[in-house]
């Protein structure tokens, strides 16, 4: 899975502990999602991208 990935990256707002997500996309518009204190255990989530950006879209909006 990861090595579809066009390449991880990691909130701007992860603090020192690492208790955050990184994220890639896909190069068939998916979205991949993996803990960041552990990407070599290689559990990714994967999203349609519709579902990715309603995801997102909510966290901007703080619908949650």
């Amino acid at each position: 899975m990861t090595s579809e990935a066009a390449g991880w990256h990691t909130s701007s707002y992860t603090g020192p502990d690492n208790n955050c997500v990184e994220h890639a996309p896909l190069r068939d518009s998916r979205q991949a999602i993996r803990d960041t204190k552990d990407p070599d255990r290689r559990i990714t989530l994967v999203f349609s991208f519709t579902a990715w950006q309603s995801f997102v879209d909510a966290q901007k909006g703080r619908w949650f």
